[in-house]
C-alpha cells in the first residue's frame, strides 16, 4: 500500500484524489489546501482523510510515502523539492517547472534519494494516446513525416502562464511520448488581445535532425473546441479527436509514392494512394487511474516511469523555448542546454 497526500484541491486535485480511492495499492492519508472551504468539501467526501492548511504537517507525517501536486505551476518547484527533501516519491501535476533549471535540480535530487518522480502527463496514459503509440511502433505508419495538432476553445484565461504553457503542453507531452526523436529547434509566434495578460493564441513549429516537422495551434479565443492531431507517415496516416465520443483514432491508408526516372528529378511523377480506413479498439480505463497504477508500479519496482523527469524536463525545454521565440517575434531558437538557460536569464 502507497500513502499518499495530495497539495491542491482546486481543479485538478478532486479528480486525483477521487482516482487514489479507486486504485486498491493507494490510500489517501492527507489532503493541504490554502482554502478551508474545500478542505471542508475533502472532509465532507472523504471523512477518513485528514485535512490541513500547513504544507509542513504533511511532509512531517510519516504515514505519507508519496506527495501528489496539483497546485499553480509557479509553485510546483518548491513544494516538490521540499516533499523529495523529506524522502516522499511525487507526482507533480504539469508542467513540471517554469524552468529547465528548476527541473534539472528536482530530477538530481529525486535520483541522489533514490525516490521516483513523475509529471501528472494525463494524455499519455489515454487509451487513444497509447494505441498510437503501438501503432507506430509496429512499424505500420512507415517513417514519420509530421506531427500537426490543433488545440483552442474559448477560454478559460490563465493568469499566471500563458496558451502554451496551459494548452501546448499537453500536446508536446504527447508528441514526446510517440515521436522517435526530440526536436533540435523551434520557433513560435503568439499574440495577447487582454490588457495586463498572456498570449492567448499562439503557433509552434519545431524542427527535427530527422525529416520530420510538428505544428501546434493552440488558441483561448475560439467560438469551437477542437481537440484534433494529424500524425502522418510515409505508409498510414492517423486522424486523433479527442472530441468524438467513439472513433477517436482513426487510421487512413492514405499517401503518395513518388517515382522519379533516373536521368531528371523534373521527370518525378507523384502517385496518390487512396486505402481504407479503420478505428481500432480503444482501452476506455480513465487514463488518471492508469496513470496512478503506472506510479505505484514504479515505486515498487524502482524503474523510471514513462513520463518521468526526464519526460518532463524535455517538456519545459521546449515550452521555455517557444515562450523566448514568441517573445521574439518567432526567431528561431535552438533547442541546446545552453542556449535555452542563457535565454531564461
Amino acid at each position: 500500500m502507497v500513502n499518499f497526500g495530495v497539495v491542491g484541491y482546486g481543479y485538478w486535485g478532486p479528480n486525483l484524489v477521487r482516482n487514489l480511492f479507486e486504485v486498491p495499492e493507494t490510500q489517501v492519508v492527507a489532503v493541504s489546501d490554502m482554502n478551508t472551504d474545500r478542505l471542508k468539501l475533502v472532509k465532507s467526501r472523504y471523512p477518513s482523510v485528514e485535512v490541513t492548511t500547513d504544507f509542513q504537517e504533511m511532509l512531517r507525517n510519516p504515514r505519507i510515502d508519496a506527495i501528489a501536486i496539483a497546485t499553480p505551476v509557479f509553485t510546483h518547484y518548491d513544494l516538490a523539492l521540499q516533499a523529495l527533501q523529506h524522502g516522499k516519491h511525487v507526482v507533480v501535476e504539469k508542467p513540471m517547472t517554469s524552468t529547465t533549471e528548476q527541473a534539472l535540480r528536482l530530477i538530481d535530487e529525486a535520483a541522489q534519494r533514490n525516490l521516483v518522480l513523475m509529471v501528472d502527463h494525463t494524455f499519455v496514459y489515454t487509451g487513444a494516446v497509447r494505441k498510437i503509440k503501438e501503432i507506430a511502433n509496429s512499424g505500420k505508419l512507415g517513417d514519420i513525416l509530421y506531427y500537426d495538432s490543433t488545440r483552442i476553445n474559448l477560454g478559460l484565461f490563465q493568469r499566471d502562464v500563458d496558451v502554451i504553457w496551459d494548452l501546448a503542453v499537453h500536446d508536446l507531452a504527447i508528441m514526446d511520448y510517440i515521436l522517435p526523436a526530440t526536436p533540435c529547434a523551434i520557433a513560435a509566434t503568439g499574440i495577447n488581445h487582454v490588457f495586463g495578460g498572456t498570449e492567448n493564441l499562439a503557433y509552434i513549429t519545431m524542427f527535427f535532425e530527422e525529416n520530420i516537422i510538428a505544428h501546434v495551434n493552440v488558441n483561448w479565443l475560439s467560438p469551437v473546441k477542437v481537440r484534433r492531431t494529424l500524425l502522418g507517415g510515409s505508409k498510414q496516416m492517423i486522424v486523433y479527436d479527442d472530441m468524438e465520443p467513439s472513433e477517436k483514432v482513426k487510421v487512413y491508408d492514405k499517401g503518395i509514392t513518388v517515382n522519379s526516372t533516373p536521368d531528371s528529378l523534373y521527370k518525378a511523377l507523384v502517385g496518390y494512394r487512396s486505402g481504407d480506413m479503420f478505428a481500432p479498439q480503444l482501452d476506455v480505463c480513465e487514463a488518471l487511474k492508469v496513470e496512478i497504477q503506472h506510479f505505484v508500479d514504479c515505486i515498487k519496482t524502482g524503474s523510471e516511469p514513462i513520463t518521468g523527469g526526464q519526460a518532463g524536463l524535455r517538456v519545459v525545454r521546449i515550452l521555455e523555448s517557444a515562450s523566448l521565440s514568441m517573445k521574439q517575434r518567432g526567431k528561431l531558437i535552438n533547442l541546446g542546454v545552453s542556449e535555452l538557460i542563457r535565454g531564461a536569464a
